[in-house]
């Protein structure tokens, strides 16, 4: 039996429909076995002060980041909002999304 697929992913509603979506077109039309890792992320914790003056977005994605680099998580799914410009060296933005709506735009 192949392993599942890792999905690591915030524990936010919003993130999680968004990874529950992704995990079930996989499954839908790969037939692959995905499972979710739900985090919460420095950004999530934070609710007493503004982001900006401790980190920006990087705060959202640093601890998905980590569980990819340890081999704890296959594929990370986030909100392109959220992530920023810079990606760590070995990182890439390997795909995105097909929008619901086509008024949604990524500039």
């Amino acid at each position: 039996m192949t392993a599942p697929t890792i999905i690591a992913t915030r524990e936010s509603r919003l993130a999680l429909w968004q990874a529950e979506h992704v995990r079930d077109t996989l499954t839908a039309r790969f037939g692959l076995a995905v499972e979710l890792l739900g985090m919460t992320t420095r950004g999530d914790q934070i609710l007493d002060r503004a982001l900006s003056k401790v980190g920006g977005k990087g705060l959202f994605v640093k601890e998905l980041e980590t569980a990819l680099e340890e081999g704890r998580a296959h594929l990370a799914v986030h909100s392109l909002k959220d992530v920023p410009m810079d990606l760590p060296a070995g990182f890439v933005l390997a795909a995105i999304w097909e929008r619901e709506d086509p008024r949604d735009a990524f500039v």
